[in-house]
C-alpha cells in the first residue's frame, strides 16, 4: 500500500495551504487518502475510517484540485521519484446525457457552456482522474 511518511511529506509540504489549526485531518492524512484512492480506484464512501470522514477528505481535495494544488503536489512526488502517476483527464458533455422527463421543469441557462471551455472561476470543467502506474 502507498503511503507517504511525515519526512517525504516534509519535502513537499510547501505545495499545500497552510492547515489550520481547527483542522482534524492533517494535510498528510489526507494525501494518502487520496493515494489510497487512486491505488485502490474505490469510491469516496469506501474509504476506510483509518483515514477519517470521507466527506471531509473529499471536500478538501476537491478545493485542492481545483486550485491546482494536487496537481502541483503529484509533478513533486513524481519529480522526487517517490511515486509514478499518469493522470487522465475526463470530460463530459453534459448535453448528451438523458434527463427523466420529471426533470425538465427547471430553468435553461442564459449561456451555454462546452465542457473544454472554462468555468466561472476559470478552471477547466474536467474530472481530474490519477492512476498509479508503479510504485517507486
Amino acid at each position: 500500500m502507498m503511503e507517504l511518511q511525515k519526512e517525504q511529506y516534509e519535502q513537499i509540504k510547501d505545495c499545500f495551504p497552510k492547515q489550520r489549526k481547527s483542522a482534524k485531518i492533517s494535510n498528510l492524512e489526507v494525501l494518502n487518502a487520496v493515494l489510497y484512492i487512486v491505488e485502490n480506484g474505490c469510491k469516496w464512501r469506501s474509504l476506510p475510517k483509518e483515514y477519517g470522514d470521507w466527506h471531509v477528505i473529499y471536500v478538501r481535495v476537491n478545493r485542492w484540485a481545483k486550485k491546482g494544488v494536487l496537481q502541483a503536489a503529484f509533478l513533486r512526488l513524481q519529480q522526487m521519484g517517490m511515486i509514478q502517476i499518469q493522470v487522465n483527464v475526463i470530460s463530459l458533455d453534459s448535453t448528451c446525457i438523458k434527463v427523466h422527463p420529471d426533470g425538465m421543469g427547471t430553468l435553461k441557462k442564459a449561456a451555454s457552456s462546452q465542457s473544454g471551455e472554462r468555468g466561472v472561476d476559470g478552471i477547466s470543467n474536467f474530472i481530474w482522474s490519477p492512476h498509479l502506474i508503479k510504485m517507486g
